[in-house]
């Protein structure tokens, strides 16, 4: 699950991230991507850059 918004500044990130998980799998440059979505700031960029799914790894141990 993504952060709703950016640790740094609170601006709101969640909202593109099934956007940019969509286009970045179908082979789009990622600078490209968030520059499209109006993510511009690098402490926002690094919250979609180095996010992990991690949810479907865990969810069976609940």
């Amino acid at each position: 699950m993504i952060p709703v918004r950016c640790f740094s500044c609170g601006k709101v990130v969640a909202a593109g991230w099934e956007e940019f998980k969509k286009r970045t799998e179908a082979g789009e440059d990622k600078g490209a991507v968030l520059d499209d979505l109006g993510i511009t700031r690098y402490c926002c960029r690094r919250m979609l850059l180095s996010h992990i799914e991690m949810i479907d790894v865990i969810s069976p141990y609940q």
